[in-house]
């Protein structure tokens, strides 16, 4: 239940109707984060992930190399959302093989 950084920049570009979130820190996400993401720190998301989000949208979730991320995903599945991808290598991979305008730290 993983999505890679060229898989996602594709459905970017396809315009695909998707929930994409940032689960890093608000430090992190000043850095630098994606076109089109929504903030919802992990220490934030068992309060405002099922609230914000919408379980009949695909839900694209990243943090810096994609453990944090990979927490909130099983937490959204434990709450019955079925559509939730896991960014592979977070952001900095993305940074790397897509858009080295994003910072890397």
């Amino acid at each position: 239940m993983t999505i890679d950084v060229q898989e996602l920049k594709s459905r970017l570009d396809q315009g695909e109707d998707l929930q994409l979130v940032d689960v890093r820190q608000p430090e992190e996400w000043a850095i630098g984060h994606l076109p089109q993401a929504v903030l919802i720190p992990l220490g934030e998301f068992a309060q405002r992930g099922p609230e914000e989000l919408e379980p009949e949208r695909l839900i694209v979730l990243y943090c810096h190399h994609g453990m944090r991320s990979a927490q909130a995903q099983g937490y959204l599945l434990s709450q019955g959302f079925e559509q939730v991808l896991n960014l592979t290598g977070g952001i900095d991979r993305w940074s790397l093989e897509v858009d080295s305008s994003v910072p890397r730290y």
